[in-house]
């Protein structure tokens, strides 16, 4: 099996990465496999502490995520293998029991706050992107998409932000935008970056397969 092309999607939290991640994978699913591997899933396993001690958790610190097991499945990808990957529990702030049953792709889109933070993922990424939005307009995603969709209080999102999610971002989030490859502003409404992305895609994928 030929390597999957390996595209890594990071920014900050509600910066438009699963959109742009999205399109992508509608642009190319009709002609070749495109999977989607969320860094958010890999959130450690909380199972054994109390929901007070889980609520108190640093999300936005790159110590929550597994690493070792996201670039474990990336290998697997990689040698053709299939994996089961975990599915993160929102609302209970815990691994679920559930897990993902994930074949090999052609294209593989690792998507998440610090994909391009930490070496040992960006050594495996043939195109690194960083999507760059206001501040404002973040917290405005992530406020809706927190109290809609993960059961989260307003109150509990304002005092997240605040207190961990900006200090984080600024420590380890923004300052690996320098290891970008591709530096898309404004998210998923920057159609014309887009396509030059999925451009960039296109050119490697044909080539790979002469």
């Amino acid at each position: 099996m030929t390597k999957p092309l390996i595209i890594g999607i990071a920014g900050g939290t509600a910066s438009g990465k699963t959109s742009i991640s999205r399109h992508i994978q509608e642009m190319y699913d009709d002609v070749t496999s495109v999977r989607i591997i969320r860094q958010d899933d890999y959130y450690k396993d909380q199972s054994e502490k109390t929901m007070e001690e889980r609520i108190r958790t640093n999300y936005d610190h790159p110590s929550s995520i597994d690493t070792d097991l996201l670039v474990e499945h990336v290998n697997d990808l990689i040698q053709g293998k299939t994996i089961e990957k975990p599915v993160y529990d929102f609302v209970n702030h815990t691994r679920s029991s559930l897990t993902e049953t994930c074949r090999p792709s052609d294209v593989l889109i690792l998507e998440g706050l610090f994909v391009l933070q930490d070496e040992r993922v960006r050594d495996l990424l043939d195109i690194k992107v960083f999507v760059d939005t206001e501040a404002d307009i973040r917290f405005i995603r992530r406020l809706l998409r927190d109290v809609q969709e993960r059961g989260r209080s307003m109150e509990s999102v304002v005092s997240q932000y605040t207190g961990t999610v900006r200090p984080m971002h600024e420590s380890f989030v923004e300052p690996s935008k320098k290891y970008a490859d591709i530096i898309i502003p404004e998210g998923g409404s920057n159609t014309v970056a887009i396509d030059l992305l999925i451009t960039k895609i296109s050119s490697i994928i044909h080539h790979t397969m002469l």
